[in-house]
């Protein structure tokens, strides 16, 4: 039986750039072969028991041949596996997907080919400069810059390209920078042709350098740009200071540690990457579901009979719906207990499982849940809230003033991961790190605790916290807090954020 092989185009770098079908393929393979510049978030949506072979090539150092490479694809697809070939960019432009398809081809093994964004024209776009327009350019071509210009037979017709297109793109072309705009002018384009060099183009990590073909050379040296980087010479380049937009983010470049859980990091930072941040994942907890929970059983099987159910983060309603389904059992047990949530975080999770709050406090804190009751005869009324181990104890101290009778019980725990977290906690070690992220008093104490002696690298960036409780525990450990956001909410922390790197600006 044989199977399958997608030759599939990883896009320029950011990885919602990827197609649906490329996403698709991904999600049905039995074999991932990927290229050393494709984002690594394209690779969580492969299946866990997929095999991943990392084939990437940088200037001096192959993983494997390209030949290597082609027969690898024929062998895995022999075994009847679909096998995903992911390729930065589009597989056919000038990535070598030609010759792969050829391989496959001479072998009679099934093969589709998925095109990818290319970076030959995502990349300007991400710089600001579009590579045709009606003032400015017409015409358009892509060369390999990796090619010697200056050997005999070189295959690029330099007296023909130099004049007789407007916008040229290069690919691969740092290490021949200098013999490209020596070939360019030797052949009648003018010196003074602006010129952009692009490095890292559609990603936070995005540099971009400006000059003429006859200083671009110089410029490049003396700012230690290197590659990845695409090259464009033409008049389009002079848009780039009007038409700029992803390095003009308020976040760009900034590199933002999120702490939170695995699973619930991608959220913050999503919302972070969109405008222009890098972030780093360095997962301070995670969540410890307390088994054989019996006193959560019989609250279950007596829901009735409480007047309010409480929650005070998504994590509890999780946790608490999945142990109702295991029972057995499901919302309608409810009956008339009416619902709060603490935030719109958990009002969302409530609604995932059909149910809508009947009350959210206007501060999303637990002693605001406390006061929205105040003018509310709740004396005598049964109250469940299931919650976190260890939880501070005002709410159920000034739910019982008011008269409530308050069954509180632990259903999860947040502990230290056991996922290695070393990279990102040398990055924040060397000082490479601008902002540290809190989204609970959890994440800050796991963090100090993490970083143990050398805690305080932590106020040598930027600390923000999502809201004042997480920000006094903070103080309380010694962290120096910047930044705490008005809205106590994941877009709120975001937002909080933005606002404070515009200030910054504005300062300098």
């Amino acid at each position: 039986m044989r199977g399958k092989v997608y030759l599939v185009g990883a896009g320029p770098g950011d990885p919602e750039l990827i197609t649906l079908k490329a996403a698709r393929c991904l999600a049905e393979a039995d074999v991932v072969i990927y290229d050393r510049l494709v984002d690594n978030r394209l690779l969580e949506g492969v299946p866990a028991k997929a095999e991943l072979i990392y084939v990437g090539k940088k200037a001096g150092y192959h993983t494997l041949k390209q030949p290597e490479i082609n027969q690898l694809l024929v062998n895995k697809a022999k075994e009847g596996k679909i096998v995903v070939r992911l390729k930065g960019g589009d597989p056919f432009l000038l990535g070598r997907g030609g010759e792969e398809a050829e391989a496959l081809a001479d072998d009679n093994i099934p093969f589709e080919v998925v095109p990818g964004v290319t970076s030959a024209t995502a990349v300007p776009a991400y710089a600001g400069i579009p590579v045709t327009h009606r003032s400015f350019a017409s015409s358009l071509a892509i060369i390999t810059g990796h090619e010697d210009p200056t050997k005999g037979n070189s295959s690029i017709a330099w007296d023909k390209l130099a004049t007789g297109v407007d916008t040229l793109v290069f690919l691969m072309g740092m290490s021949n920078l200098a013999q490209i705009a020596d070939e360019l002018i030797k052949n009648g384009r003018s010196p003074s042709t602006p010129v952009a060099v692009i490095r890292e183009g559609t990603t936070p990590r995005q540099q971009t350098l400006v000059g003429t073909i006859a200083d671009i050379a110089a410029k490049a040296a003396n700012s230690g740009i290197e590659s990845p980087a695409l090259i464009v010479v033409g008049d389009v380049v002079r848009l780039r200071e009007r038409l700029r937009w992803f390095d003009k983010q308020p976040l760009f470049g900034k590199r933002v540690l999120v702490t939170r859980t695995k699973k619930q990091a991608s959220v913050l930072s999503q919302l972070l990457a969109r405008h222009g941040a890098l972030t780093v994942e360095l997962p301070t907890i995670e969540i410890e579901v307390i088994p054989d929970n019996k006193e959560l059983d019989r609250a279950i099987a007596h829901l009735p009979d409480y007047s309010w159910l409480i929650f005070t983060s998504a994590n509890s309603v999780e946790i608490f719906f999945a142990r109702l389904r295991a029972l057995g059992r499901d919302a309608r047990e409810l009956g008339k207990t009416k619902l709060c949530a603490i935030g719109p975080a958990t009002a969302a999770a409530l609604e995932r499982f059909g149910l809508i709050s009947d009350r959210i406090p206007q501060e999303y804190v637990s002693e605001a849940i406390a006061e929205s009751f105040q003018n509310e005869d709740i004396s005598g009324k049964r109250i469940l809230l299931p919650r976190a181990a260890g939880a501070a104890p005002e709410l159920v101290t000034k739910l019982g003033q008011l008269g409530a009778e308050v069954n509180e019980i632990a259903i999860y725990r947040a502990v230290l991961p056991e996922a290695d977290t070393d990279g990102s906690k040398k990055m924040l070690l060397a000082g490479e790190i601008d902002i540290t992220t809190f989204t609970s008093s959890s994440t800050v104490e796991h963090l100090v605790s993490l970083l143990g002696s050398k805690w305080e690298a932590v106020n040598q960036t930027r600390v923000a916290c999502i809201g004042p409780v997480t920000a006094a525990t903070a103080a309380r450990l010694g962290v120096r807090v910047d930044v705490v956001a008005k809205e106590h909410t994941i877009p709120g922390l975001v937002q909080a954020l933005i606002e404070d790197c515009r200030k910054g600006k504005e300062v300098s």
